[in-house]
């Protein structure tokens, strides 16, 4: 009997380490703020493990958003900046340069300062080189990483008196933790928590703004159908007046693909509608390097016979987002009437289930890589169009696990908390204070648009795009990388944070959520050792300590 026993009693304790905290923090994504919480973490003497569903770290930032949206650059600090000193010191070796000089990527207009020797920062890059200095930023400190781990967000959180005990993944494994943060771009550790949070625009009631909401009537950016307006509000260009039916003019004909005959809202209202995703395509124009643009697998030239009537409306901006990153290579985003946005795609992404997800995605593929193919290929693209596209392809020495296509859709947004502080446009725009700052942004608050419509005078126009001056740099609150005071103790969300739609629209950038996911972490170990919720920690405390670690709190003096 007793010998029996013993085997069994054996067994109990090694059961026992998946019970208790394994970590003190357990971070699930692996996008840029995961980089720099897991690293913070490890400065501040913590245990930490990255459980992330993706294959490849970095998020945007190494996947293909190499164009880097900075705003005031002076605001960007601590480990946020130092990722970007990091892509500088590669760019001042020779081998990193392998299509390109140096020198003539330096003088060119767009990208004189995009690599800054007197800040020892670069700004534009290539995706395999963000994704090296992430991975070094791993190997350095020593940070566990598992990938292609799902969370099971059915059941896999594991809550006990208000706390996170820990989280379980489809294939069955256990994460306990003292701390979590959840740096996806989904929110789905936040979500399967049962933290509140929103998805779609507020209504500009709900929180005293003005640009939330529906934008029936606004044309901010050159997005639409025009006509577009400059800063100063006077006219820059005609409207594009196209017919949306099949055949022109005659709405018994039908609707064109692409083109929503759904009532567009009331300007000001609330919706459940998301801006558009895209991929942020690398594209290169160097021969031994390039690979033409193939036609995808369920492509259908109709889904682009709005393009044509576009190009034969006269408009002729197809390449204004080529933007160059070195190697003669670009970061590509949307521009235009109809452009690399999936506009209307996306809606239940969000809260999607992952093999939803995955058709979603795969569907923004098939968009997007046929895009390409039509205007390169189709007869009815203006000659000279397709000649210049034609200069180009995808490279060969870009994301070679993934058919040279980015690993990652551009989540430019998904769920939203609603947390302890939400932040929205009053804050960003000065209208009302933040408190206890944590991190600052200082980008134009950009939303892409978020449905394409049909005019009452039956022309086709989008709607959701605006673009919105901060006024400067802006402070962001602790409060919106918390729940609420009683949902969960132990978690902090530092990408999917708590913003309105129209706020987030800037908060939303890769050197924030870097900046925020440092901060993040920083109050995670504060939390942890002074064993209280992250509800209650001191921000008197916490400002000491950012501010020694080199965050950037309030407007840097001119």
């Amino acid at each position: 009997m007793r010998r029996h026993f013993l085997p069994l009693l054996a067994l109990c304790v090694a059961l026992v380490p998946a019970l208790r905290a394994e970590h003190d923090i357990v971070i699930y994504g692996g996008t840029s703020a995961a980089i720099t919480a897991a690293v913070q973490a490890k400065k501040m003497g913590k245990s930490v493990i990255i459980v992330t569903p993706d294959k490849h770290l970095g998020g945007l930032s190494a996947g293909g958003l190499g164009w880097t949206d900075t705003g005031n650059k002076t605001i960007i600090g601590g480990l946020s900046r130092e990722f970007y000193q990091r892509v500088w010191q590669h760019y001042q070796t020779e081998g990193a340069w392998k299509f390109q000089p140096a020198t003539e990527y330096r003088g060119g207009k767009r990208t004189k300062t995009a690599i800054d020797d007197s800040t020892k920062t670069a700004w534009n890059f290539e995706p395999h080189v963000a994704e090296k200095v992430f991975e070094a930023f791993i190997k350095e400190h020593g940070i566990t990483v598992v990938r292609d781990e799902w969370l099971d967000r059915a059941k896999g959180v594991k809550m006990k008196n208000g706390r996170i005990v820990s989280i379980t993944t489809l294939s069955g494994k256990t994460y306990a933790a003292k701390m979590f943060i959840d740096t996806t771009y989904e929110g789905d550790l936040m979500a399967a928590a049962k933290v509140d949070y929103h998805v779609g625009r507020e209504p500009n009631s709900r929180y005293g703004e003005e640009w939330n909401g529906v934008q029936v009537g606004i044309i901010h950016h050159r997005h639409h159908f025009g006509p577009y307006k400059k800063a100063g509000g006077e006219s820059e260009g005609p409207a594009l007046k196209i017919s949306p039916y099949v055949v022109p003019g005659d709405p018994a004909s039908g609707v064109l693909p692409r083109v929503s005959t759904e009532p567009v809202g009331i300007r000001g209202e609330g919706d459940h509608r998301v801006q558009a995703y895209c991929f942020r395509m690398c594209l290169t124009d160097v021969p031994e390097n390039r690979i033409s643009f193939q036609k995808p697998a369920g492509y259908d030239p109709k889904q682009y016979e709005l393009l044509v009537r576009i190009y034969q409306a006269g408009w002729k901006e197809t390449f204004s987002k080529f933007d160059p990153i070195p190697n003669h290579k670009t970061d590509t985003n949307n521009h235009g009437p109809m452009s690399t946005d999936n506009i209307g795609f996306n809606y239940d992404y969000p809260d999607a289930s992952y093999e939803r997800r995955r058709q979603i995605i795969q569907e923004h593929v098939t968009y997007q890589q046929g895009w390409l193919y039509f205007i390169a290929n189709d007869p009815r693209v203006p000659a000279d169009v397709q000649k210049e596209m034609r200069r180009w392809g995808l490279p060969k020495d870009e994301f070679k696990d993934n058919g040279h296509w980015p690993h990652q859709l551009y989540v430019r947004e998904a769920r939203r908390m609603v947390g302890a502080y939400v932040m929205t446009e009053n804050e960003l725009r000065k209208k009302r204070p933040t408190p206890d700052s944590i991190g600052m942004g200082s980008y134009t608050i950009d939303s892409h648009n978020v449905q394409r419509y049909i005019t009452p005078e039956g022309f086709v126009q989008n709607e959701g795009d605006i673009g919105v001056g901060t006024g400067g740099p802006y402070a962001i609150a602790y409060g919106s990388l918390v729940p609420k005071k009683g949902q969960a103790e132990n978690l902090f969300v530092p990408v999917c944070l708590s913003a309105t739609h129209i706020a987030y629209g800037s908060i939303r950038m890769e050197p924030v959520f870097m900046i925020l996911g440092q901060s993040a972490a920083t109050a995670a170990v504060m939390a942890i050792d002074e064993k209280i919720a992250v509800q209650d920690l001191s921000y008197a405390k916490l400002r000491t300590r950012l501010l020694a670690d080199g965050q950037v709190l309030e407007t840097p003096a001119q």
